[in-house]
């Protein structure tokens, strides 16, 4: 254990110092060339376009053959944990994972009712400015026709292109596009599949996770190998067994089986594959920095590849936007910090994006069933916070298995869209004032748990004030119509050194001009006696 942490240790310098010779250096596909160079220093002259610091609001769909089953995230793992929720799930619609295991339930995801535009549209008129679809997930489950991996949407399950027909629908509705790649992981991740019952009737009897492609002969997946997608044709990684342990070995460290040189050029081939056919405009990587980092530099050579590449294809301009997590200073110069389910308690100098979801990444019913789904209120109280701080909202929508949203999810997107119909002057195209907000909920300090996960710890209320500016005017954003109809404002108080200059006009945005005072304990301005919405307030302030 302590021989394989001073290998890593060694490795990460190495990488730094630029002396490793990567492990993706037999890839099939071209890395581009021009300003930028697969080390960080070089991705470090990155600059984020200012197109996504204005659209502030993304629309994600989480969605590949884990939703068939509807039974949220990490399926493809959990389904051959023995006794876990997801393992009787599986049982009681497939039956044992020895004879039905992922693999086939790939083939049985058909998509019937996907209709990306009447989505996408949807999405649009909620106010999102891009859309991001998945691409793959630790599944290893390519959603176009990928050129490197057999077990892919249009071979296999719906014979579709998912990803081509998120990103016609998204470019037909004037929205940027995104593909989110999660299959860097899938090596350790589908560990699980090389395990066995150890009780009951099938204890023993391996699930199928180390199936091989002379096993298919006469079954429907005749042709393929299992491997392709399951990668287990390795030692398994210490304290697998342990179904949580994956957690502290996802920067490949504490004992993680490390992928080979094969599987890192295959991560690279498929994922430049990607960007060379749909030119996407946003990557997400699901990743500490970058994928593979840092035993492989194949990350690397990708994200040099796709800033490159954009670059061509704009005119010498780079308009994309590459996401990683737990980025460390000079990381952040050279990609956009992604906080999951949270966002830091203070400005950001640099632009970034919270990822989170209503419900559960991928789709899960019982939350459906339970009234789970986060409402259109939290959302945008979510929204006024991450902008107030320099940072962008994507919000997966989770969607069913055959392509559908259901009924309460539309409801949180249409509600989402009645509000920025009406108040996203004072979100998009905005920039952080002086502070980011006032109220009990930035008094306190939230701080960030690992990529994030500190979402839900503070409840607004109608005292929590969230502040933008845009062209000289600033934003007061109310996350709640208080009840009495006033708002004092204790940042804007008279002779504050936050805003010495003097307040002429208070306009509540979609209904008009209000009556205000300037005084000691700060600005009181009166609301009109009929609410405008039961979500947040917003007050255009000159």
């Amino acid at each position: 254990m302590k021989q394989h942490t001073k290998s890593l240790i060694l490795l990460f310098s190495l990488f730094s110092l630029g002396h490793l010779t990567s492990l993706a250096q037999d890839a099939n596909e071209p890395m581009a060339t021009g300003k930028f160079q697969p080390t960080w220093e070089s991705l470090g002259q990155y600059k984020v376009p200012a197109w996504f610091r204005n659209a502030k609001f993304g629309i994600w769909a989480h969605w590949g053959p884990q939703c068939e089953p509807e039974e949220g995230d990490w399926y493809a793992r959990a389904m051959y944990n023995e006794g876990s929720r997801e393992y009787k799930a599986h049982l009681a619609k497939y039956g044992h994972p020895s004879e039905f295991g992922f693999k086939d339930v790939c083939n049985a995801w058909k998509a019937d009712k996907w209709d990306p535009e009447t989505l996408v549209k949807l999405y649009k008129k909620a106010g999102a400015r891009y859309f991001f679809a998945m691409a793959n997930h630790h599944d290893n489950f390519d959603m176009w026709d990928s050129k490197y991996q057999p077990w892919n949407s249009v071979a296999i399950g719906p014979k579709k292109n998912i990803i081509d027909g998120w990103a016609k629908a998204a470019r037909k509705n004037g929205l940027y596009f995104g593909a989110s790649i999660h299959a860097a992981h899938a090596w350790t991740w589908y560990e699980t599949a090389q395990r066995s019952d150890k009780e009951g009737p099938k204890a023993g009897i391996p699930y199928d996770g180390k199936l091989t492609k002379a096993d298919g002969k006469g079954k429907w997946w005749d042709g393929l190998d299992p491997q392709d997608l399951y990668a287990q044709n390795h030692p398994l990684s210490e304290g697998s067994d342990n179904i949580g342990s994956i957690h502290k070995q996802w920067e490949w460290g504490n004992g993680a089986s490390v992928p080979s040189a094969a599987y890192c050029n295959k991560f690279y081939d498929r994922t430049v594959d990607l960007i060379n056919k749909y030119n996407p405009d946003l990557l997400y990587f699901d990743d500490t920095a970058l994928p593979l980092w840092p035993v492989s530099n194949a990350g690397l050579k990708i994200a040099a590849h796709f800033y490159n590449h954009n670059m061509q294809t704009h005119n010498g301009n780079l308009n994309g936007i590459i996401f990683g997590k737990i980025l460390t200073p000079e990381q952040k110069k050279a990609i956009v910090w992604d906080v999951e389910r949270g966002a830091p308690d203070k400005i950001q100098e640099l632009p970034w994006q919270t990822c989170t979801c209503i419900g559960e990444w991928h789709y899960r019913r019982s939350v459906y069933d339970q009234n789970r789904y986060k409402s259109a209120k939290t959302v945008i109280q979510m929204l006024a916070d991450i902008v107030s701080k320099n940072g962008n909202l994507l919000l997966n929508i989770p969607v069913r298995g055959n392509g559908t949203i259901d009924d309460k999810e539309v409801k949180v997107v249409e509600e989402i869209g009645q509000w920025m119909a009406v108040n996203s002057e004072g979100i998009y195209d905005t920039r952080p004032w002086k502070i980011f907000g006032e109220g009990p909920s930035a008094d306190n300090s939230n701080p960030i748990n690992a990529q994030g996960f500190n979402e839900g710890r503070v409840k607004y209320s109608a005292k929590d004030i969230r502040f933008t500016t845009k062209n000289g005017t600033l934003y007061a954003i109310v996350l709640s119509w208080p009840e009495d109809g006033k708002v004092v404002i204790k940042s804007l108080s008279k002779n504050n050194p936050l805003h010495p200059d003097k307040i002429k006009s208070v306009e509540l945005l979609g209904s008009g001009k209000v009556r205000f005072a300037r005084g000691e304990e700060g600005l009181a301005v009166t609301l009109p006696a009929q609410k405008g919405n039961d979500i947040a307030v917003v007050l255009k302030i000159r």
